[in-house]
């Protein structure tokens, strides 16, 4: 297998065989010609369906997550519905993590649970606590690895054995890690959910999804699925997305390199009480996440010393970080999730700490982001 930069660059991105063209086309048409009723010309007949912009993208998310099948969303959080309509039906159980992400858990809770679908929050860092969560009606574990926000690690092989043992499908978000620090599938995983907005587009500039599978009538039922509903991403869009992932590997390296600096930082300042980062030797999952991971991430959440006012207070004292919601773009940005990205959970088991603090680092250079996170920090000391 070639290596992953080179399938990022190169995976379903032929030059085109008429003009020469080394970049993927933009296809902006909603139609295609037929030659004749039914004679599509390479399986083209109307964009929501498909579109060879997007099957440019989606052979290179295959490619670069060791799968054979990737169907590209119009957002992460199309991705996700349409596979759980999918895999369950009223009466249905699965499993999500105790620290889902909050667009997930409000999917789930709000939206699944009125069709008769019902869910146990879990630690998925406790295998035990996964069989003992399970019923004869589980039909999907939803896995978050590293979860978001609080950073948890799930040992993915370990999932999928006893996923499957209970005729379960073993579900992984890989947003957090981006297929340049895992792949799921050759750990056992059913399928692999990315929002795609994060460390796969990689600028902050492209919304959208995907799913992954090595299963082909999964696969099937994913695209009938996809095209009744239209959850999909327009050409532009996949077009931003695929232009993003032919750097993902530089940029996940600095990205990581960056992390563990902020870190670092963070474990020894006063204003902190806790450092969440799985690259850290003290953290619970630091030992799995070395073993089924290139590296840790660019994703750090802590805990304030001084609670939700020191919180609120270091989130608005940072120049270089951001104060936003999304990650994974090459710009760092800081967030209080117990009033952004997870006010959802509030009143929940999934509701996060008051003091809890996520950073997505970026790509700057890191003398700088230490720095402004250092003056944001000795503001509350």
């Amino acid at each position: 297998m070639q290596g992953f930069s080179t399938r990022a660059i190169h995976a379903g991105q032929d030059p085109d065989p008429i003009t020469g063209a080394v970049t993927t086309s933009i296809h902006t048409s909603s139609t295609f010609a037929q030659d004749g009723v039914g004679g599509t010309r390479g399986g083209y007949e109307y964009s929501r369906s498909a579109n060879p912009t997007r099957t440019t993208l989606q052979e290179c998310l295959a490619a670069l997550e060791g799968g054979r099948h990737a169907h590209a969303f119009g957002s992460g959080m199309g991705a996700t519905d349409t596979l759980l309509r999918v895999l369950l039906r009223p009466g249905d159980h699965l499993v999500i993590p105790h620290d889902a992400y909050g667009g997930t858990f409000r999917l789930v809770d709000k939206v699944l649970a009125g069709f008769g679908v019902e869910h146990t929050p879990v630690d998925l860092a406790d295998l035990d606590a996964l069989r003992a969560a399970l019923r004869p009606s589980t039909r999907v574990v939803w896995s978050e690895t590293p979860t978001n926000p609080l950073l948890g690690i799930a040992d993915i092989a370990g999932l999928a054995g006893i996923a499957h043992e209970a005729g379960a499908r073993l579900v992984v978000d890989n947003t957090f890690a981006s297929p340049y620090l895992q792949t799921p599938l050759a750990l056992g995983a059913d399928v692999v959910v990315h929002s795609t907005t994060k460390y796969v587009g990689g600028h902050s500039d492209v919304v959208g999804g995907a799913l992954v599978t090595d299963d082909d009538e999964l696969a099937e039922r994913i695209s009938f699925t996809q095209n009744s509903v239209g959850s999909v991403p327009g050409p532009f869009d996949a077009w931003l997305t695929l232009r993003g992932v032919k750097t993902l590997a530089v940029r996940m390296e600095r990205h990581c390199d960056n992390a563990e600096r902020i870190a670092e930082l963070l474990g020894a300042h006063p204003a902190v009480s806790q450092v969440l980062y799985p690259g850290l030797p003290g953290h619970p999952g630091h030992e799995i996440a070395a073993k089924q991971m290139r590296r840790f991430g660019g994703m750090v959440s802590f805990l304030a010393a001084g609670g939700r006012d020191a919180a609120l207070r270091i989130c608005a004292e940072t120049k270089l970080f951001i104060l936003a919601e999304s990650l994974g773009g090459v710009e760092s940005l800081i967030e209080h999730p117990g009033q952004m990205t997870h006010a959802s959970t509030a009143g929940s088991m999934l509701e996060v700490p008051d003091s809890l603090v996520r950073l997505s680092v970026g790509i700057e250079d890191a003398d700088d982001l230490v720095d402004d996170l250092r003056t944001a920090l000795d503001t509350v000391r």
